[in-house]
């Protein structure tokens, strides 16, 4: 199975379509959004397939309106950060800007904790965990995202065009 991973995409509804239509075409089966949405309009681009997501520091101010996204869309949504598995795959998931939010993941010891927030792609083991930042869609020098195989452990990451 491979899990498509996104973060950071600051209302940049059409740049967002893009990713998630390569994602889901390179054989993604599910979606992992890291935060830093702004506006709940992308939630509904990210929900053409299953969607797993957390909230980042720049979504404050649009939590509700979030979680009522989350749930007219069916994405499970587990706040500022958490653990979900996956083909008996254990996957944290935080924006990443409080180390409050990342130290009980990383002690929790899952295989994958994905995170966002700095706005550059990132593949590193850390101990037991490996952790992957998919790089931004808005205010980075290349836009990314991130296609992780979990048969093979590989990570792609596939550049989006600035102009779209």
């Amino acid at each position: 199975m491979k899990i498509g991973i996104i973060s950071d995409t600051h209302d940049r509804l059409s740049r967002t379509r893009y990713a998630v239509q390569l994602l889901a075409s390179r054989g993604a089966e599910v979606l992992v959004h890291c935060g830093d949405w702004i506006e709940p309009d992308i939630l509904a681009e990210c929900s053409a397939l299953p969607l797993y997501f957390v909230f980042g520091n720049n979504d404050s101010d649009t939590v509700p309106d979030l979680r009522k996204a989350a749930a007219e869309y069916g994405a499970t949504c587990p706040e500022w950060g958490g653990e979900f598995t996956v083909q008996e795959t254990r996957i944290a998931v935080a924006h990443g800007h409080l180390t409050s939010d990342l130290r009980p993941l990383l002690k929790a010891q899952p295989q994958y904790l994905l995170s966002g927030h700095s706005h550059l792609r990132h593949d590193w083991q850390d101990g037991p965990v490996r952790r992957i930042n998919p790089g931004a869609l808005h205010r980075a020098n290349e836009f990314t995202v991130a296609l992780l195989d979990l048969e093979s452990r590989e990570v792609e990451f596939l550049t989006i065009p600035k102009h779209v």
